[in-house]
């Protein structure tokens, strides 16, 4: 497995670049990338109502 950068890792997690078809398939590593993605999502969500607020 190779070590991948951040970035890289976020563009897979919202299906902006293709997964690597090497990585293992399990549904342990689906559930975890899906509580992930939720996670990024409710965090950008969260960055921009604050940023939202700072400026009104």
């Amino acid at each position: 497995m190779r070590k991948q950068s951040i970035w890289q890792q976020v563009l897979t997690y919202f299906y902006l670049r293709k997964r690597d078809p090497n990585d293992p398939k399990n549904i342990d590593l689906k559930f975890m990338h899906g509580m992930n993605r939720i996670s990024l999502f409710m965090f950008l969500i969260a960055v921009i109502i604050m940023i939202v607020r700072l400026f009104r």
